[in-house]
């Protein structure tokens, strides 16, 4: 039958080489996570608010130790902003806006005449 012996050339080896680390380490989650969280406040859209806390907790869990030391900003802290976005976004909800005197025209308008 076959012989047993070894066909491998040791000379052919080519040994492993891990790859080399990508020096572009941004993430389009962590731009998300830090970027929604702002528009959600600015908008006061709590759809947007609510995408915002998905996506920071997402970045959130996927940090890898080279992530963490290279950002400038931790984890936790774009989920408090996303957090504090939805504050913001449901704050009307407890706390209604105080009427103030309607003298019709908006606050850009200019002002009414004052009467002599």
């Amino acid at each position: 039958m076959a012989s047993k012996k070894d066909m491998r050339r040791p000379d052919l080896v080519i040994p492993y080489q891990e790859p080399a680390a990508k020096g572009d380490s941004s993430d389009f989650s962590s731009t998300l996570s830090s970027t929604l969280p702002m528009a959600a406040i600015f908008m006061r859209n709590r759809y947007i608010g609510w995408a915002a806390v998905a996506f920071s907790i997402q970045s959130w869990l996927g940090e890898s130790e080279e992530t963490k030391k290279t950002t400038s900003t931790p984890g936790y802290f774009s989920v408090g902003m996303s957090l504090m976005s939805l504050i913001v976004t449901y704050l009307p909800l407890f706390l209604p806006p105080a009427a103030g005197p309607q003298r019709g025209g908006s606050a850009t308008d200019a002002a009414p005449p004052v009467p002599a």
